[in-house]
């Protein structure tokens, strides 16, 4: 396997990094560089890695034997897993260089920082700083200035207090990277920069990385936006997620942002703010897939396979008479992923559901729940009220009630290793 001998750092993020023996021990975040007095280049001393469970670690850079454009492979299967803290006279390349106002000193042009490359120089696994790619700054909206790659040198303002730095290029970087690790990464940067990163990213997309994130993060994220911005957010999220992340906020806060909601978007979040804590109605979701008993297989199907839903969630096709719309008509039973697989795409739900699951009430309490789902090996239980469909409680519903409430805060992470 060959090595580049000049990489840009940008495009080594979300890499897999591999061990001698060819498993996966992680994905690249970042690389690390030291400040160099004189003027010289930073050299880069080693990359940041993300590991199972959320860790962020160290490989030193003379660990590292292959680098190329689809892995990072390591010369030795054995790693030190102490949690990735930066010191004092490093650099986090893509955190603190992407996006970063500079000058261009042949022209005195402001440019904001693209991506920076990593090159090899003579001394086998020696990596410096060598070049940075730079968009000229124009001030106007509608035209984007010029790309230029220049030397390290040929760029002011890469070192120390940053003048101001922008999002765009950081965003890319992390544009194809699952909700929860994206999370993960915004817990990795400064308050400041977290939500200047955060509030820059569409509704959908903050909505999902707000689920992911702990209740401190998400309460100064959605406290950043302006209100009618903040209600559009929460109306993209699950409705239950929508209703722990108001729960967090003062009660006039609350009854603001319900009311900047759409009426149909702020209803569920309302109902189920209404619930006890810690019983099937506060912690289910309120928008299952319901269909009636004449609906199809293959309009089951259909419907478990839409992308916003959660494995959980479309474990189960929930059968009831109309409405729809929780809370629904008369609750008939549920059809199981499993089953629609067997079954004929043509054949009727009303013909195969499965009325032995007992239906959770709104007022059951946790330990029950938990129970009932480990007795019958379930991963998502109905919940309903006067006999109508209002929700369904799912296995990662129960997991977030049962592990410690700042199980998602990287800092409390940190103190537990």
């Amino acid at each position: 396997m060959t090595t580049a001998t000049r990489v840009y750092v940008a495009r080594l993020a979300g890499l897999a990094v591999f061990d001698p023996n060819g498993d996966q021990v992680g994905r690249v975040r970042d690389a690390v560089a030291r400040v160099r007095d004189g003027g010289l280049p930073p050299r880069v001393v080693g990359l940041v890695a993300e590991m199972p469970l959320r860790r962020r670690i160290f490989l030193p850079i003379g660990r590292i034997t292959s680098v190329d454009a689809e892995s990072v492979v390591l010369s030795t299967g054995t790693l030190n897993l102490r949690r990735f803290e930066k010191r004092p006279g490093e650099l986090l390349i893509l955190e603190d260089l992407l996006d970063r106002r500079v000058t261009i000193t042949g022209t005195g042009a402001s440019a904001t920082v693209v991506d920076v490359a990593m090159e090899t120089t003579g001394r086998l696994g020696d990596w410096v700083l060598t070049r940075v790619a730079v968009r000229e700054y124009t001030g106007r909206l509608s035209r984007r200035g010029h790309l230029h790659q220049l030397e390290w040198a040929e760029v002011a303002g890469l070192v120390g207090e940053a003048e101001s730095q922008g999002t765009a290029s950081l965003l890319a970087v992390l544009d194809n990277m699952r909700p929860a690790d994206m999370a993960n990464v915004l817990q990795d940067l400064s308050d400041e920069r977290r939500v200047e990163v955060a509030t820059a990213l569409d509704d959908e997309r903050l909505a999902d990385v707000l689920e992911e994130l702990p209740e401190h993060d998400q309460v100064e994220i959605i406290g950043a936006l302006s209100p009618e911005r903040a209600a559009d957010v929460l109306e993209e999220m699950d409705p239950d997620d929508a209703a722990d992340l108001l729960a967090e906020l003062p009660k006039p806060d609350q009854e603001a942002l319900l009311d900047l909601m759409e009426p149909d978007e702020s209803a569920p979040v309302r109902a189920l703010l209404d619930y006890v804590p810690g019983t099937a109605g506060s912690i289910m979701n309120s928008e299952p897939v319901v269909l009636t008993p004449d609906a199809t297989v293959a309009e089951a199907l259909a419907r478990v396979r839409e992308p916003q839903l959660s494995p959980a969630l479309a474990a189960m096709v929930y059968v009831a008479r109309a409405p729809m719309a929780t809370p629904t008509g008369r609750y008939l039973g549920v059809v199981h992923f499993q089953r629609l697989l067997r079954e004929p795409p043509a054949a009727m739900l009303g013909g195969i559901v499965d009325n032995g699951v007992d239906p959770l009430a709104t007022g059951t309490r946790l330990n029950e729940i938990t129970r009932r789902m480990a007795t019958y090996n379930l991963v998502a239980m109905p919940v309903v009220a006067d006999d109508r469909l209002v929700g369904a409680v799912t296995v990662d519903d129960v997991l977030d009630q049962l592990l410690p409430r700042d199980w998602r805060d990287r800092d409390q992470q940190a103190g537990r290793d």
